[in-house]
């Protein structure tokens, strides 16, 4: 077994102290902290954050160790009975994935800060945390003892986070003889039966979906902020939820939709990426990036069920779910690095830029194209098979045939698989949609209306965006320009960021659509790296920045209907 210590003096210094013990096997013992974590494909330079480390053996003889790369360590263990590994963290920073320690808890992602010896994964882990004597802890780890918990190996103790304190507020329900525990820190303004009742509803919908639930025990972890906050992480039998501002997460509010979204988004996660995952992610190698291309199957198909699941088990209405598609359609639609990579090359490239704004119109979204594709696909099946096979059926057979097997799919295994299904080849839809650039609107728009629905098409309200195809923005009390949609007027013309002055030779101060009238040209004056500059915009007859949503139809048939009801498991 590897043992771990776990304690703090001073939590205003942020500085958490980390102990390790185990019994070398080998002469020479490698120690590695995870490169990145789970839900995050991008490298996260966690060794950063240590601030003193050193090495030990059994008598307190200090080891001299080589560092061979920015988080692994190499230490001579001959003749060494006992290696004791010994470390601080910064725990500083306050997100979904990262560590954090006040005077009012402590708050660990393992990933984050716990130091493995290198090809023992499969071993047990015991971690012994000292702390104040009415703290709880909240974990999907077993408690053996007081403070004292157990994984099974690195694996389950990399995906389990805790929080320990004393201001802990728990909440439970049961699902089909499952037990689901929401553990709150920070003020609370919910009403818990309306709250546990909504969380009843989604969890029922995706059990009955999936056929099973993989855990007894499932735990819902938040931190709710006193400032704007809004980010979920998956993990083996729980998640971490950061909101805020905790005072505006009640009944109806926005960020109440937004709280039971990303609850359910992350609940669904327990299946899919978790259990059900990629060949190149079975099992995590922490030590580098898992390159996949998949990432519309773990993140899309997710981020598509997440907010389905909340209409289909009655959590919000259609219309609410609408507004959820929508604003789905607008991130994608607005996103012009559709015209230039794949989703598939763009799932690849998370680990080079797949969480930061990057050169302009370069990738899209897994999360948000994903999200479309996996609605596609979905009614693609229900199509070809008159609704006896569809995106759930793809899901159960990856759940049986993969996920309990724990086999890694290949992206050719979820093609053969969804053709097999739809009683047909569906290699050109994943060619299109997933391995090209193909705009999705067409077939998008089609496949609506086999439920009775359209893409509904309308102009920007925007003058500067309709006509001219630019978004400016305020920052720091200068208006500048933000996005340019490619083959625009300003695209030929506009410089991301360029500070816009005047427009046709009068001052533009909050909006450059209040100097903007129904002339074909515009005179802008701006500034571009220090240098005041003048130029031209010109109408084309096209018009940009167009915004797409999802309508029901007023001439749709009845089996439209019916396909509707089928779908989103509502009425008409």
């Amino acid at each position: 077994m590897i043992h771990y210590s776990i304690s703090y003096t001073f939590p205003n210094r942020q500085l958490i102290d980390f102990e390790l013990k185990f019994t070398p096997q080998q002469e020479i013992t490698f120690l590695q902290l995870p490169a990145w974590r789970p839900g995050r494909y991008e490298l996260g330079n966690f060794a950063k954050n240590i601030q003193r480390f050193q090495i030990y053996d059994e008598k307190g003889k200090t080891l001299p160790f080589h560092k061979v790369s920015k988080d692994r360590w190499q230490v001579n263990t001959r003749n060494v009975s006992s290696l004791i590994v010994k470390y601080n963290y910064y725990a500083a920073e306050m997100t979904a994935g990262t560590t954090w320690l006040d005077d009012e808890q402590i708050y660990i992602n393992f990933v984050n800060c716990i130091i493995y010896p290198e090809d023992r994964q499969q071993e047990k882990y015991r971690v012994q945390l000292r702390l104040p004597d009415d703290y709880q802890i909240a974990c999907g780890l077993e408690e053996t003892e007081k403070f004292t918990l157990e994984a099974p190996s690195f694996y389950h103790l990399a995906e389990s986070p805790m929080v320990a304190s004393s201001r802990l507020t728990h909440w439970q329900y049961e699902v089909a003889g499952h037990r689901f525990h929401l553990w709150f820190k920070g003020h609370v303004w919910l009403d818990k039966e309306a709250t546990l009742s909504d969380f009843k509803r989604f969890t029922q919908a995706q059990i009955e979906m999936m056929g099973d639930f993989p855990c007894q025990d499932y735990h819902f972890i938040y931190q709710f902020l006193p400032y704007k906050a809004y980010h979920g992480v998956e993990h083996f039998n729980s998640t971490i939820i950061i909101l805020g501002t905790a005072e505006e997460i009640r009944q109806g509010s926005k960020l109440y939709r937004e709280f039971i979204g990303v609850s359910s988004h992350e609940l669904f996660h327990t299946w899919n990426i978790i259990r059900i995952r990629p060949a190149e992610m079975m099992p995590y190698d922490y030590a580098r990036e898992n390159y996949f291309t998949t990432g519309y199957m773990a993140e899309g198909a997710t981020t598509y069920y997440g907010d389905l699941f909340l209409a289909r088990g009655g959590a919000i209405s259609k219309l609410e779910y609408f507004e959820e598609l929508n604003k789905v359609f607008k991130r994608h639609f607005e996103n012009f690095g559709r015209f230039y990579y794949s989703l598939a090359a763009s799932s690849y490239d998370l680990w080079l830029d797949g969480y930061v704004p990057g050169i302009p119109n370069r990738k899209v979204s897994i999360y948000v194209k994903g999200a479309i594709v996996s609605l596609m696909l979905d009614l693609t099946l229900r199509k070809h098979t008159q609704n006896q096979h569809s995106l759930d059926t793809l899901m159960q057979e990856l759940w049986i045939n993969f996920g309990k097997e724990q086999r890694g799919y290949s992206p050719q295994d979820i093609v053969e698989l969804a053709s097999r299904l739809a009683g047909k080849p569906l290699d050109a839809f994943f060619h299109y949609f997933i391995e090209g650039i193909i705009p999705v609107e067409e077939e998008l728009n089609a496949l609506l209306r086999t439920v009775g629905c359209q893409l509904k098409v309308r102009d920007s309200g925007s003058l500067s965006e309709r006509w001219f195809g630019f978004r400016a923005l305020q920052r720091e009390g200068k208006l500048v320009v933000g996005t340019i949609e490619p083959n625009s007027p300003a695209d030929r013309v506009f410089s991301k960021e360029d500070e816009i002055i005047a427009i046709n030779g009068q001052k533009c101060n909050e909006s450059p659509d209040e100097l903007l009238d129904d002339g074909h040209r515009a005179e802008v004056t701006l500034v571009r790296r220090q240098k005041l500059m003048s130029v031209t915009l010109e109408q084309d007859g096209k018009t940009y920045f167009k915004q797409y949503t999802i309508v029901q139809r007023d001439d749709a048939s009845e089996p439209e209907k019916k396909n509707f009801e089928q779908w989103l498991h509502c009425k008409w």
